[in-house]
């Protein structure tokens, strides 16, 4: 008879608060093994005694003892056709749920786990790390012992459906290497993936837990113990607000010291992988054609590059006793054109053997650069592998200060060196719409090299990107436009999304400091590249819409040395009765007779409507205030038209009642965590000086700071709203000089009482 245990047991205790010494007794592998330990106990404590036929297999971090402070369990319950197993399991299963801990679980007999591992390439996986726990330990052992024949007989078959799967969620995930929050389990080169070389290498495939990577996955775990004792909760993405705890605990200078650190554990596993799967790919390509006679079949590539089973080797005459300077950039510009990735043994030969680059670099080896950076879907992972061999380090001195630097504004998605190579990556869109593609994919690639030294980037960069293109044998002329490239590469952005477009000075004055057509077109160009490689947050299409609106008209004064003329007011408004409304996709205007606040009321209507004010300007002709607003859907969801109009009308008569929940709300979220800034802009604009806010977002804060202007007297002649992340850079244009620094200050605290 099976006897149950009547109470069950309490589970092991995860340790919550208390010092740093204490806290940091919980990382590592003496911690884990312990709390692996104690985990058993505990599950056999609730195991019914003397039932044969009848066992339980750990599997997961409790199998391989790798179980961090509030890892989940992932229990099999394995029988050989027992009576009462669904009691048995119920018995077991509810005190862990109960005890609130995570639990995979299944019930099967032997030949039904293996069945299912034989199909399900992750179940086959997971059977790797059986462990025995509790009960019939024989039958335990022939699972573990099958589970293990099995996987060798069939893992070259299901090795392309676990790289298919793999590859979707690192596409999911990301790098972890370059993300700045990136998933220590999930994400490329963590922890999912060190379970993937353990299979690759049992399968006999490669030799893939080499001393390098068990050390690097050995300071991951260390590092997913400390942030789940960080945040008292299991966890496995390295957000940016638990850096500087997890930091501490793992006895780091700082959160980038740890980003630092969990990325080049990260490259030491995803390198590792890739050579896994390139180990594999030659196995089952040489089961596929069975053992090959003779010498493998070699296909020219480019010049001094061949390639050689799906991958690139230098030809026999590239190799003598004087390399080529410029042969490691050509057969990565090779590589990366084909893309096909460069072998092993050759990427370590040229490590060891290529001389270093003359200064300044020879013609080939700057048209190798040009055509790797310009390679496209190829740059990415061919560059992740020179730099990986020391090669990029060897071109590029200053390359060591950028790898793997953080970033922190929260719109940047990469660390810098990463950030750098996308930004190459995406100015190849661009490429055709340049007189001089070569000069963009450079400055695109140079363009943040400032980041991480005193002061502002762009002007710190500039000369840096200025000495890079003069050592790679760009002619003077060349380097000046890199150099003019890096300094201004925030300006059309800066510029579109913050101010007038409509006044001829912000035109001018973009003229002025761009110089001449060519380089306005690389600007815009760079700028597209770099918004899109900092991430989602950093781009949207009315941002656009803005600096091809600027462009436009900087062109226009380049060429033609006049500045256009500014837009004339929509004479559908000059006319008729107020008040007038008119809705036109993103563009909202409307007409009232003049009164003060009605900027903001209009602004506030519109956050009822969800709708996110980008751009604003307001004009008085004839008695008519005009107010013309951009907006953008706040969830993507389009305003309902006729329910806008109408609140608008009644908001333009002056109904306040209309907005009035928006106005509690507004007022209600008034505050942050961040101090606010204003900065006066007083020499940019025509008849006016601009206000700059920046402040974290809020609901209403456009309501807020306009109702607060109108109050202090401002008139607001056009606003700009430009949002990166959480936080927000509004400029107003107000009207008048603003030559008194008293009714600056006073308008100035206005503001920043409203905030």
């Amino acid at each position: 008879m099976t006897r149950m245990p009547s109470e069950p047991p309490a589970p092991p205790q995860v340790p919550v608060g208390g010092s740093l010494d204490k806290l940091r007794e919980h990382i590592g592998a003496a911690a884990r093994q312990e709390r692996a330990a104690a985990l058993d106990v505990w599950l056999r404590e609730m195991f019914p005694r003397h039932v044969p036929g009848v066992s339980l297999v750990a599997v997961g971090g409790l199998g391989r003892r790798e179980c961090a402070p509030y890892s989940d369990l992932d229990l099999v319950l394995l029988h050989n056709g027992a009576a009462g197993i669904d009691r048995i399991a119920a018995a077991l299963w509810y005190p862990i749920w109960d005890a609130r801990l995570g639990l995979d679980h299944s019930v099967r007999t032997l030949p039904e786990a293996l069945s299912v591992a034989h199909d399900d390439v992750k179940v086959s996986l997971g059977l790797l790390d059986a462990r025995h726990v509790a009960g019939d330990a024989a039958l335990t052992g022939e699972l573990v012992a099958a589970a293990a024949d099995q996987w060798r007989r069939t893992a070259v078959r299901l090795l392309p459906q676990l790289r298919e799967l793999t590859s979707a969620r690192w596409a999911a995930n990301g790098e972890l290497a370059f993300l700045l929050e990136g998933d220590l389990k999930e994400a490329a080169g963590g922890l999912r993936d060190v379970t993937l070389l353990r299979a690759i290498g049992r399968a006999g495939v490669a030799d893939t837990m080499r001393p390098a990577v068990r050390a690097a996955n050995l300071r991951q775990l260390d590092t997913r113990d400390a942030l789940h004792l960080a945040v008292g909760r299991r966890i496995d993405r390295l957000v940016a607000q638990e850096r500087a705890a997890v930091a501490e605990l793992l006895d780091l200078d700082d959160g980038d010291a740890l980003l630092r650190r969990v990325a080049g554990d990260a490259r030491t596993v995803a390198h590792a992988l890739d050579d896994a799967w390139r180990a594999a790919d030659r196995l089952r390509n040489g089961r596929r054609r069975g053992v090959p006679a003779g010498t493998p079949s070699r296909r020219p590539v480019a010049r001094d590059v061949v390639e050689q089973d799906g991958e690139l080797v230098l030809a026999r005459t590239a190799i003598g006793p004087v390399p080529d300077p410029s042969l490691s950039l050509r057969v990565a510009a090779a590589a990366a054109v084909v893309q096909l990735p460069i072998a092993r043994a050759t990427s370590e030969w040229l490590a060891s053997f290529s001389p270093p680059l003359p200064n300044p670099w020879p013609p080939a080896a700057r048209a190798a650069l040009v055509s790797l950076l310009g390679s496209g879907a190829g740059l990415l992972p061919t560059w992740e592998t020179c730099d990986r061999y020391g090669l990029i380090d060897a071109w590029l001195p200053e390359w060591a200060r950028m790898r793997s630097l953080p970033q922190h504004h929260p719109i940047h998605r990469f660390t810098l060196d990463r950030h750098l190579v996308q930004a190459a990556y995406e100015a190849t869109a661009y490429a055709r719409e340049v007189e001089r593609p070569d000069l963009l994919l450079i400055g695109a690639f140079l363009h943040d090299v400032g980041k991480g030294l005193p002061g502002d980037h762009s002007v710190v960069g500039a000369p840096i990107a200025a000495a890079i293109a003069t050592r790679i044998g760009l002619p003077p002329a060349d380097v000046a436009t890199i150099e003019k490239m890096v300094r201004l590469h925030l300006l059309l952005p800066d510029v579109a999304t913050r101010r007038d477009l409509s006044d001829p000075m912000t035109i001018s004055s973009v003229a002025g400091e761009v110089g001449d057509s060519t380089t306005l077109d690389l600007l815009h160009a760079l700028a597209r590249a770099d918004s899109h490689a900092t991430g989602p947050a950093a781009w949207s299409d009315w941002k656009g819409r803005l600096m091809s609106e600027l462009v436009s008209r900087v062109h226009t004064a380049l060429d033609t040395g006049e500045l256009p003329e500014p837009p004339a007011p929509d004479p559908e408004l000059l006319e008729g009765g107020l008040p007038a409304v008119h809705l036109d996709g993103d563009r909202l205007a409307v007409a009232a007779a003049d009164r003060r606040g009605l900027l903001g009321a209009v602004a506030a209507c519109l956050a009822m409507h969800r709708l996110d004010v980008v751009g604003a300007n307001a004009s008085t002709v004839d008695g008519r205030a005009i107010v013309e607003f951009f907006t953008q859907p706040r969830y993507g969801t389009p305003y309902d038209p006729v329910a806008l109009a109408a609140d608008l009308r009644r908001v333009a008569a002056g109904d306040v009642s209309v907005t009035q929940r928006v106005r509690a709300r507004a007022m209600s979220a008034r505050g942050g965590t961040a101090s606010p800034r204003v900065m006066w802009q007083r020499d940019v604009a025509t008849d006016a000086a601009v206000l700059e806010l920046r402040a974290a977002d809020s609901p209403g804060l456009l309501y807020r700071v306009a109702t607060a202007l109108d109050e202090a007297g401002a008139e607001v002649r056009a606003a700009r709203i430009s949002t990166l992340g959480g936080d927000v850079v509004d400029a107003f244009y107000l009207v008048g000089s603003w030559a008194q620094a008293d009714e600056r200050d006073r308008v100035a605290a206005a503001v920043l009482a409203a905030v």
